[in-house]
């Protein structure tokens, strides 16, 4: 068996994990749904976040009760990145992640970001994280055909840093990427930085719950050896 298949590696959300931009996604999708006539709560909305763009329009579709055309979907979808775009002057990094990247790269460790955004959305947060396209590699929904909460960005993750899922953590803020964590047989580390609460972060799946990347960083000890058995 390769060895070097066996060595722990860590696959990183984006949104509300690395990067304060829930709740601009929140704002964002909210005015676009209201123009094709899907009323929802920003609450709801928030429940949504984690998803692909796509699946979440579908999923508004559904609970409103309202099929869309392929065109309005699309026209949401559009117009949830201009609204995003708008407000990237008000993401900052989320408290940790800076140092905890810092120590990855230090310590040469096999890790990625996997996100069901878009590559135009990632980028500008990755020169917020220090990062360049060269430094991390990334995966965004535009790698896959089905992002999260499918496994199908996870497993290109994987593929990508040549690790085996058992040996891998998916660190996430949403219910989304812990299902996604679970389906492929990862690891799942839930952070509360992205507005879910911890219990429902442990029953979608997630190993351990922290406040967000400082917390986990604070933690790393409880982590690193641990697995499902």
């Amino acid at each position: 068996m390769d060895e070097t298949r066996q060595e722990p590696a860590v696959i990183f959300d984006l949104d509300g994990t690395l990067v304060d931009s829930v709740y601009q996604h929140v704002m964002a999708w909210r005015r676009p749904l209201a123009e094709i006539e899907l009323p929802f709560s920003v609450w709801q909305i928030h429940r949504r976040i984690g998803m692909s763009g796509d699946l979440l329009v579908d999923a508004v579709s559904r609970e409103v009760g309202k099929p869309l055309s392929g065109a309005e979907s699309q026209r949401a979808r559009d117009l949830h990145d201009k609204y995003f775009a708008d407000s990237m002057d008000t993401v900052s990094p989320l408290p940790g992640a800076l140092p905890l990247i810092k120590q990855l790269r230090q310590a040469d460790a096999k890790w990625t970001i996997a996100t069901s955004g878009r590559a135009a959305d990632a980028e500008p947060m990755l020169d917020m994280l220090g990062l360049g396209l060269d430094d991390v590699p990334l995966l965004t929904s535009a790698d896959v055909e089905r992002a999260k909460p499918h496994p199908q960005l996870l497993l290109a993750a994987l593929e990508r840093l040549g690790a085996n899922p058992e040996n891998t953590f998916m660190i996430g803020d949403s219910i989304w990427d812990m299902i996604a964590a679970a389906r492929c047989g990862a690891l799942g580390i839930g952070l509360l930085s992205g507005g879910y609460g911890p219990e429902e972060l442990e029953r979608a799946g997630a190993l351990r719950v922290y406040d967000d990347a400082a917390d986990m960083l604070y933690h790393l000890d409880e982590i690193a050896p641990r697995t499902r058995d």
